[in-house]
């Protein structure tokens, strides 16, 4: 076959961790690889976060600029395509309107734009796991209809990151496409295993091991001496509703979200890395009573590696740092398609969506 390169677009490009894993996929037979052809992206950290980690800062095609200003027929050809974008519309923690929200609803739709115009041979699509049920499960449908009618063959999966060996219980529907006339040639991509991945230490105790303390991003952040008493009542696991506390450190008044002020079970895959911290949801750790994980904490559960820095305050290290794919998940996934396009057979399951894409 000899050695291919798919030439990789992205929009809502983040701070990279879609394009990390695409830069360290490769097919088994190493024949099959993807480089980088153009990303889109508004938050200017987030650019430069991108810039300094994947392209060492060389004057290259990153645009940070708004999807919607972009000219989609302007962008350099592509073979392969990525975008997760916004889940502010589709999230449960939002108002949950779907593709009616006029903000972020619609921005799913200039990925179509992008396989309409580009036609590359294959996408990636992520999302929250709530865009299922928005509209009464119809705007899920109808967002499947618009891809696949740019013409692709759509293969949707609910993704459990921690059964493929990443330190999270992060889900996310991930929809992947392959233009239809290279599956009627005969290629098909297949849901990839988690069972290979089964013995990997996932725990947050041995993620969160060993990090130097003059890692970058590793700024201690206590909260005030009451929320500090609170979380010393707080059991490793435990939320703020299933710990005894005194009264006076009771919160009335507020829904019983469950991840406010719990702390990380050691023994245990971390609960979900959010993009915001609020009403003590900012994530702690189960040493510390009075501590928040710090950003390069967070970036570990994501599987970001060290040397990855994040640019700007830390409220929007951390933004980036929740909104990112995992990138050790974005590579199995990558991976896969690789694999699919070398014809190269892989451990894989049915996908666990119903329905027909």
């Amino acid at each position: 076959m000899g050695k291919i390169t798919f030439k990789l677009g992205e929009l809502f490009s983040g701070a990279g961790g879609i394009a990390w894993g695409a830069k360290n996929a490769f097919s088994d037979n190493k024949e099959l690889n993807i480089s980088h052809g153009w990303a889109v992206d508004i938050d200017e950290d987030a650019c430069r976060t991108y810039s300094y980690n994947l392209l060492d800062n060389r004057p290259t095609k990153l645009y940070c600029k708004d999807v919607r200003k972009i000219k989609i027929s302007a962008l350099s050809n592509i073979d392969a395509f990525a975008y997760g974008f916004p889940c502010n519309s589709f999230s449960y923690l939002g108002k949950h309107q779907g593709i009616e929200d006029k903000k972020y609803g619609e921005l799913y739709f200039y990925g179509v734009k992008v396989l309409k115009y580009h036609k590359p041979k294959w996408f990636v699509a992520e999302n929250v796991v709530g865009i299922q049920s928005t509209g009464n499960r119809e705007h899920f449908k109808k967002i499947c209809e618009d891809l696949s009618s740019t013409g692709y063959r759509l293969y949707v999966n609910l993704y459990k990151f921690e059964e493929y060996g990443i330190p999270q219980k992060r889900h996310r529907i991930i929809i992947v496409g392959i233009r239809n006339d290279l599956c009627e040639q005969g290629l098909e991509y297949k849901i990839p295993s988690p069972e290979i991945y089964s013995e990997i230490d996932n725990s947050a105790g041995s993620a969160l091991a060993f990090i130097p303390p003059n890692a970058p991003n590793h700024e201690i952040v206590y909260p005030n001496a009451t929320v500090k008493e609170r979380l010393a009542h707080i059991k490793p696991g435990q939320n703020i509703w299933e710990a005894d506390l005194p009264k006076h450190l009771t919160i009335e008044g507020h829904a019983k979200f469950s991840q406010a002020y719990r702390k990380l079970d050691p023994k245990e895959p971390a609960y979900t890395v959010t993009a915001v911290g609020g009403g003590g949801t900012f994530m702690y750790h189960w040493l510390y009573d009075g501590r928040q994980l710090t950003n390069r904490e967070r970036a570990r559960l994501q599987t970001f590696p060290d040397n990855f820095i994040f640019f700007g305050s830390y409220a929007s290290v951390r933004k980036q740092i929740g909104m990112a794919v995992p990138p050790k998940g974005a590579e199995i996934i990558f991976k896969s398609i690789l694999n699919t396009f070398a014809k190269i057979p892989y451990p894989s399951v049915p996908s666990n969506m119903k329905g027909s894409f």
